[in-house]
């Protein structure tokens, strides 16, 4: 498997496709890559030279922010809304949905597994 940048990369997809394994690198972002160095998108991840794989990390170290910086930016913004308390700051806090979904239902992946509330049981008429 080649190592871009610290991270395995698959060899039997095409190079842009592998290129999204990547923290930071999408569809179009590889594809934006491989034509600024010069490589054929579709050729195989095992099929790049050693020059073809420094061209490319030569042009994420220059023209993007990836993996490790990216996410501690992401983390970095994230904590900064959460310390002027702004409304999606203290929803990251709580762990709510952020932007604006619906939680009267749904919202499962945020919230958790249902948590069961002992409700009332039957009340009986004294008739």
């Amino acid at each position: 498997m080649p190592r871009l940048l610290g991270v395995d990369i698959p060899n039997d997809k095409k190079a842009h496709i592998s290129l999204t394994y990547l923290f930071g690198i999408g569809h179009q972002s590889a594809r934006d890559l491989c034509h600024k160095a010069g490589i054929d998108a579709d050729k195989k991840a095992r099929d790049l030279s050693d020059e073809e794989l420094s061209s490319i990390a030569t042009i994420i170290e220059r023209d993007y922010i990836v993996e490790g910086a990216l996410r501690r930016q992401v983390a970095q913004n994230i904590g900064r809304l959460r310390d002027i308390k702004s409304y999606r700051g203290i929803r990251h806090r709580v762990g709510l949905p952020v932007r604006g979904q619906r939680t009267k239902t749904n919202a499962r992946t945020r919230k958790g597994p249902k948590k069961t509330v002992a409700g009332k049981k039957g009340v009986k008429d004294l008739k």
